[in-house]
């Protein structure tokens, strides 16, 4: 297995076939994932983070840490774990300034963040969905909403758009600088194996 700078064309093509978003998130970089066999199994990205206040809890500012925001992968691979992991060395490696990694389970999807178990992420608890917005005949997160009409999602929406209020999601938190360790533990809560307990 090995992993290389994801191109725009392999990022477009792993989000819109690989992901059940069906989006390509805005402002991220990330790694094709090749298997043994040096076959392209898709993408993990990485960016700066939805909100300025992503880091807040951490006490880290915007640039001490990365969001986790897709893994597209098309099952090829052999551990989808093990290609997170690879990844996360190489910004850990190349990103010196980069203090923690922060992430989202979608339980709307009735994911749990189970590649973030199996990675040793620390689970810091349940939170709100964002608003969503159906345009062009499918509910759209307001960052999607932002990306096509160039303002933000409450702005220049379509007259009578549907709202509706997201699913919850699952933050997980992985700290690539030691020191971050003891808030991350203080912080921690079990991790979640089913819809009942979260």
């Amino acid at each position: 297995m090995r992993l290389e700078i994801a191109s725009r064309k392999a990022t477009k093509y792993a989000c819109l076939k690989f992901h059940y978003a069906k989006s390509v998130p805005v402002n991220t970089f990330g790694y094709s994932v090749f298997n043994d066999n040096n076959e392209w199994c898709g993408v993990i990205l990485y960016g700066s983070g939805a909100s300025n206040q992503l880091g807040k809890q951490l006490n880290l500012k915007q640039g001490q840490y990365l969001e986790l925001v897709r893994v597209a992968l098309n099952g090829k691979q052999k551990s989808t774990s093990k290609c997170l992991a690879v990844s996360m060395k190489i910004i850990k490696n190349k990103m010196p300034l980069v203090k923690a990694l922060i992430s989202f389970a979608d339980n709307g999807q009735n994911h749990k963040g189970i590649i973030y178990q199996a990675t040793n992420w620390y689970y810091t608890g349940k939170f709100k969905g964002d608003k969503e917005y159906f345009i062009n005949g499918r509910w759209m997160h307001p960052r999607s909403v932002g990306s096509i009409n160039g303002s933000r999602a409450k702005d220049k929406l379509p007259k009578g758009t549907l709202i509706r209020q997201g699913s919850s999601k699952l933050r997980y938190v992985y700290p690539l600088d030691k020191s971050l360790v003891p808030l991350c533990k203080s912080m921690a809560k079990p991790y979640p194996k089913n819809a009942s307990e979260v």
